[in-house]
């Protein structure tokens, strides 16, 4: 008997769903999208029609236009498509952000989109969906990525923040607007000082307030009352971009410091030109990988963007199941841009805590 066709298969839009007609994430416009989540590189502008979570409505909207035509659903809501039965399950990544479990002809597959296993907070948490196929990024699919308990990389933060503060320098940290900005301002300790943020920043911390989130005060450096006083004590949050333009001349004697899972590498720092580095990512580790994956059952793995060979490699000779690749066009986003080439040897080993 001849075998099933595919319920996802690569087109040169993105990844296509043939019995419901629609695409998940694709780079070029289609008439129907489902979104997994609200960064660039999975939420494009120009598609006819928009599924997505309901708490990734308020991002997309300030990414794509207010005028997009846009349909939502509420976590583990079902829908049913051209035969097609949809629904969305919590992907642990940033606000909104969702696994998509399409289910046809008695086969489930799961696309995880982007996704983080720990708890942070700021968006519902991961949770493992039972299917036959699983769709996974990979993008710290490497052994050396291991992250910090969140608990610590904050009690890091407040530590350098504090001792900043008593020297009257600025803390700017340099950390992406969608997702690691609204982490930090939930777990900071805001009794330190003043938190002021970039532009970039504002309007997501106003869509996560939205969703009931709670965040940490900010202020604009443009706001009044804000003056050199004020700024010696403060925590500044800004996107990577800010580095090195007139904006961050606002801010003199400052210290800074660079938010991402590369800071886990030797020299990523150092190629940043920053005074330190917190790893903070959200996308999985390499243990939160193998766990999201052996959480699903699935026997066949596809993996897309980032360390893919190594990540199949491995689901195939250590776990026995049928991996292959998914070429795709994403993983160059605004949330875990990686610094450059794939680093020398050198720098393949994590940096000394």
């Amino acid at each position: 008997m001849a075998a099933s066709p595919d319920l996802i298969v690569a087109r040169p839009e993105g990844l296509y769903c043939p019995p419901g007609d629609f695409f998940i994430d694709p780079w070029r416009p289609v008439e129907r999208a489902i979104i997994t989540h609200a960064h660039s590189d999975h939420a494009r502008i120009g598609h006819g029609h928009y599924l997505a979570h309901t708490d990734s409505a308020g991002a997309l909207r300030v990414r794509l236009g207010a005028d997009i035509a846009l349909q939502t659903l509420a976590y583990g809501q079902a829908m049913e498509h051209r035969g097609v039965r949809l629904s969305l399950h919590p992907a642990g990544h940033v606000l909104g952000s969702a696994q998509v479990r399409i289910e046809h002809g008695g086969r489930v597959w799961v696309a995880s989109g982007d996704y983080k296993t720990e708890p942070d907070g700021t968006c519902a948490p991961f949770e493992p969906v039972r299917c036959d196929t699983f769709i996974t990024e990979s993008t710290f699919g490497l052994p050396i990525y291991r992250w910090p308990a969140q608990a610590r990389l904050l009690a890091d933060i407040n530590a350098w923040w504090r001792a900043n503060a008593a020297q009257g320098r600025p803390s700017v940290l340099l950390c992406y607007a969608f997702g690691k900005a609204q982490r930090i301002l939930h777990g900071v300790d805001a009794s330190i000082g003043p938190i002021i943020v970039h532009g970039a920043v504002e309007p997501l911390n106003a869509v996560y307030r939205a969703a009931g989130v709670s965040l940490a005060p900010t202020l604009r450096v443009t706001d009044p009352g804000v003056d050199a006083q004020l700024l010696r004590g403060a925590l500044v949050l800004a996107p990577p971009s800010a580095q090195g333009t007139a904006w961050m001349r606002r801010f003199p004697r400052h210290s800074d410091a660079f938010a991402s899972g590369w800071m886990q590498l030797r020299g990523a720092r150092r190629r940043r030109g920053v005074d330190r580095g917190f790893v903070m990512s959200d996308h999985a580790d390499w243990p939160g990988l193998q766990q999201a994956i052996a959480g699903t059952g699935a026997d066949r793995v596809f993996v897309t963007h980032g360390s893919v060979a190594t990540l199949v490699r491995w689901l195939r000779e250590e776990r026995g199941l049928d991996a292959q690749a998914f070429q795709t066009e994403y993983g160059h986003d605004d949330d875990d841009e990686a610094p450059g080439p794939a680093p020398a040897a050198a720098d393949a080993a994590p940096e000394t805590p």
